[in-house]
């Protein structure tokens, strides 16, 4: 009997999706007993070329870590999907943009501009941004094309299924592939998330919720909190309530504030959510104020609330209802709208 095939690939990420599936322990060795490797250019010297080569749907399982950043992460999306029976988006760059998309608040001109002319390590008196061709004596270099806004992997192609998490937790990943190793019925393919809940960390999380309200909110170098007590209703702006959960509340129970790396409820926006249980826990003013005393108090309140968009969208800006700002670049973005 044949194995069935694998594949893996990293678009825009860290790496760290890479790592956790390596982290799912002895179960790796199922892995490699049940599917032969056909693509993952993290641990071997794989070609675009050899996938190019491949009959459509060769590849039974792939798993697709990333954002799509540039040209090249979308050609091969494009390449993968064709090529595979089940294509995941694998964590949460690829499901929901995640630290990649956050460059969805400002322009590929100011990226580039931060990187290669203002950086203290730069020399200033020779700026080179990177250009899409080259000329030199043997012919012409190309690198991708650098695209104005961050997208998902379903923003792109079809996605059958996702696995979130920045990156996914091990037990997960391990319950996945062993029903498919198994051929265990798998939910209905349809961008369908596997490996988590359908309620919020805050159900998972074993902090007592007291509704308290607080006046301040606090970075978390600034407060070693109650380690009973709910970090948002100690001030630490914990994305709980507006996180898929499935990971266990694993941060919150160890004093650090979830990030959001589950990404959202589904259908609901992320950002939206936080908002919503953040204006229940602040607490100023009472019946009878006049209302420019209160709007002075909000005011003064969320002063203390920093990078409220890099922190409500830190994980899903780019699948969020804002999804960018308004600042770009209009040539690049013409010429994206144009594809």
């Amino acid at each position: 009997m044949s194995k069935a095939t694998f594949a893996m690939y990293w678009a825009a990420s860290c790496g760290g999706c890479e790592i956790s599936l390596l982290n799912i322990g002895n179960d790796i060795l199922a892995v490699d007993e049940a599917f032969e490797v056909l693509f993952w250019p993290c641990i071997a010297d794989f070609k675009y070329h050899d996938v190019e080569q491949y009959a459509d749907g060769a590849i039974d399982l792939c798993l697709f870590n990333g954002a799509i950043r540039n040209s090249e992460n979308e050609e091969l999306a494009r390449l993968l999907r064709r090529k595979s029976k089940i294509l995941v988006a694998f964590g949460s760059c690829a499901s929901e943009g995640c630290i990649p998309g956050l460059a969805n608040l400002t322009s590929s001109s100011a990226i580039f501009n931060a990187a290669y002319a203002d950086c203290l390590t730069t020399d200033g008196s020779r700026t080179q941004l990177p250009q899409m061709v080259t000329l030199v004596p043997e012919g012409e270099i190309r690198i991708p094309r650098f695209y104005e806004t961050v997208r998902t992997l379903d923003q792109v192609v079809p996605v059958d299924y996702v696995i979130p998490g920045c990156p996914p937790e091990a037990h997960q990943i391990a319950a996945v592939i062993k029903a498919i190793i198994s051929g265990a019925p798998l939910p209905a393919p349809g961008r369908t998330v596997i490996g988590a809940s359908k309620t919020a960390v805050c159900e998972e999380c074993p902090l007592t919720k007291d509704v308290k309200q607080i006046t301040r909110f606090y970075r978390p170098y600034e407060l070693i909190p109650d380690p009973t007590i709910c970090l948002l209703e100690q001030g630490l702006l914990c994305m709980g309530p507006a996180t898929r959960g499935g990971c266990g509340a694993l941060c919150p129970q160890v004093g650090m504030r979830c990030e959001g790396c589950y990404g959202p409820l589904e259908g609901q926006d992320q950002g939206a959510r936080m908002l919503s249980a953040v204006a229940s826990v602040v607490a100023v003013g009472k019946p009878g104020d006049e209302e420019a005393a209160l709007e002075a108090a909000i005011d003064n309140v969320m002063a203390t609330l920093v990078d409220p968009a890099g922190t409500f969208y830190r994980f899903s800006l780019a699948r969020s209802l804002l999804q960018r700002s308004r600042v770009t670049d209009p040539a690049q973005q013409s010429a994206e709208e144009a594809r």
